[in-house]
């Protein structure tokens, strides 16, 4: 699944645009690099997310092309904030 559609799936991110120029912005890291939105996500990818001052790292335990709302959470586990 490509990086923009699990950030949204995932409800990391609200919306796919938003995950899509974060990521063009260079603000999203997969394994510790800068990824493009077309990245394909695995099973162990560890991401981080900056968004203004916070930063979020989760490691992505699943990837599902839909989710529940309740199950979004888990498809990924919090590292630290």
């Amino acid at each position: 699944m490509r990086l923009d559609k699990y950030l949204k799936v995932s409800r990391l991110i609200k919306r796919r645009t938003v995950a899509n120029e974060a990521c063009d912005a260079g603000r999203v890291l997969v394994n510790g690099r800068p990824a493009r939105a077309s990245y394909d996500v695995k099973v162990g990818d560890v991401l981080e997310v900056q968004l203004g001052a916070r930063t979020l790292k989760a490691e992505v335990l699943a990837v599902n092309e839909t989710v529940r709302k309740e199950a979004a959470s888990d498809l990924y586990r919090m590292l630290e904030e």
